[in-house]
Parts: structure tokens; sequence; C-alpha cells
């Protein structure tokens, strides 16, 4: 098979923006709701007393690389907040727009955030969802589930050691109501923007991470009960020391 008949290209080829394709109107696509929540489950609540001084940006940077050897070693409650902070924490408000520490294309915001808690010293053990709006771990199944985790990601076992995976999902309508097909584009964009604040955190408070993009798509969203279709996994990333 040559790169042309890829369904990859044929994507990319026909997502291309021309002057004559700019304002072709493609079929409707139904918006969702802007957040999710889970009603009615326990929820943790993240609070950021002071933010820790760190190392400059520049040293950061220099220093961030992508480690797997973790020791199944406890993460604080404040390390969480801290690393979920960097990832989707509100930062302004603009009319109905939450605005963030990662952009976003359109301010639509089409990424959730799952943390599964292997090892902490004050969140149990479990699979939780980021509120944003109140900035909170809501939880959806308790208990270890590193083991699972490595065995979805191909068996990658520093997922079963690290403290904590980030698990990001796409809620394709938020962006694609607004893009089309384009924005298919700028949801992967949006996760990689969220990853990579999430990375440089992490260096930062001198954790360890690693993003992974292997990982059986169809067994996460059954983890997390997520359909497939209005809401998708499309990135990990582990955390640990």
């Amino acid at each position: 098979m040559s790169l042309k008949e890829t369904l990859a290209y044929t994507y990319l080829k026909n997502t291309n923006l021309t002057l004559r394709s700019i304002f072709k109107r493609e079929k409707d696509i139904l918006p969702a709701a802007p957040f999710k929540e889970y009603p009615n489950v326990p929820r943790v609540k993240l609070e950021i007393e002071d933010f820790p001084e760190t190392a400059s940006l520049f040293q950061i940077l220099a220093e961030r690389r992508s480690k797997r050897n973790y020791r199944r070693l406890e993460i604080s409650k404040e390390e969480v907040a801290l690393l979920c902070y960097a990832t989707q924490g509100v930062t302004a408000i603009a009319g109905n727009y939450l605005l963030r520490t990662a952009p976003s294309a359109g301010a639509l915001y089409p990424i959730e955030t799952y943390l599964a808690v292997n090892f902490s010293s004050e969140i149990a053990p479990g699979l939780y969802h980021l509120n944003v709006r109140e900035f909170s771990l809501e939880r959806l199944a308790e208990g270890y589930f590193g083991d699972i985790l490595k065995e979805i990601a191909l068996g990658q076992a520093f997922l079963a050691s690290a403290s904590v995976v980030f698990i990001w999902s796409a809620v394709l309508r938020r962006t694609m109501s607004k893009y089309g097909e384009r924005g298919l584009r700028y949801i992967f964009l949006d996760c990689g923007h969220i990853c990579q604040n999430l990375l440089l955190v992490c260096t930062a408070l001198g954790l360890k991470a690693c993003p992974v993009g292997a990982f059986f798509d169809e067994d996460l969203n059954d983890l997390l009960h997520l359909d497939g279709e209005e809401e998708t996994v499309i990135y990990l990333a582990t955390v640990g020391k």
C-alpha cells in the first residue's frame, strides 16, 4: 500500500483548507454539552494553597524526559491538584467560556480528563473523572486498576507501577459541530497541548512522566464506560516517582 492509499492521507487531503473549500458547508453536526459531570458520585475536592517555587521554564524544558521506571510510591493530594490544574485548570472566564491552562480551538475544550489513581497517600485507589467547574475528582470506581491498564496498554509494565495514570478522551461533537471534519485535527492538537503541560509540571515538581499512545481503544472505553462514538479515549500519560 502506498502512502496515498492510506485512510490517514485521505483524511488529511480531504480536510485541507483552500479558498474554494473554506466556505463550503458540511452537513450539520449537533453540538455537545460543554462540560461533563457525574452526579451523585463521591467527590474529592482539589485545592491549591500556593504554587511551589520551581526552576526556570527553560531549565524545565531542558530537563524534560519520558521516564518509565517507577517505584510504586504514593502521590499526595496536593500533587494531584497541581497536575490537574496544569492540564485543565480554569484561568479566566470569558462569557460562557472557562479559559484554561492549555489552549483549545474555539475555546470548545473537547477533552475530558480521567485519572486512575494507583498509589496515593490521601486519595483512595480508583478511577476518577476531573470535574472542571468544581475542580474536583468524581470517583467512578474503587480499587487498583494498574494491572488492567497495563494489559490494555499492550503489556507496558510501567502503567502498573505509576502513582497515577491520566486518561484523556474526546467528546467529538464539541469541536466538530463548529469545524466539521477538520475539527478532528484540532481535537488531537488540543490533547497534545494538555499532555505537554502535564509533562512540564511533572518535571518542575520532581515527578516522572511518560505519554502513551499504544492501547486497545475499545477496552479502555469499556473500562470507563464510554461508548466510543460520542466520546472516545485518545491518549494516556503516566506519572510516578
